[in-house]
């Protein structure tokens, strides 16, 4: 329906576990308008509503807080669907973003002989990616 579709939807993982998605009203949509969010983590779920809504200053539903979130396949689904006196609006996406922890135990071991320093970590913890091989790092020296 015209006026009454949601903007700049986006999902973003945080701390390997929590997620939230958010979304932006259409300024034509009118005040009785109310989206909810669906989401999937594989084609053979049913999809789960929000049990944790984002409210903007006239009570609509901006956005979605989720916890404990787990995304075994590297794909989830989200559905938002809305409704204006009657009327239903209705937005499908798959996108999502991981915003990644530093590495972890990083250590620096130098030598005076070999004029050197060893720098090892370990990979940052995430929700979905099993391949340390994907991960590319880039290392800033500042000498004081």
């Amino acid at each position: 329906m015209s006026g009454t579709a949601i903007e700049n939807f986006a999902c973003i993982i945080f701390n390997v576990s929590f997620m939230n998605c958010t979304w932006h009203v259409s300024w034509t949509a009118s005040g009785d308008t109310q989206y909810f969010l669906y989401w999937k983590t594989s084609k053979k779920e049913n999809f789960t509503e929000c049990q944790n809504y984002i409210k903007d200053n006239h009570g609509r539903h901006t956005g979605c807080r989720f916890q404990n979130v787990t995304i075994e396949n590297k794909r989830a689904s989200f559905l938002v669907k809305g409704h204006r006196s009657g009327q239903n609006i209705q937005f499908i996406s798959d996108y999502i973003i991981e915003k990644l922890t530093p590495p972890l135990n990083v250590t620096v071991n130098c030598t005076e002989a070999s004029h050197g320093c060893e720098i090892r970590w370990q990979p940052p913890h995430t929700s979905h990616v099993k391949k340390h091989d994907c991960f590319k790092y880039q290392i800033v020296i500042e000498n004081k």
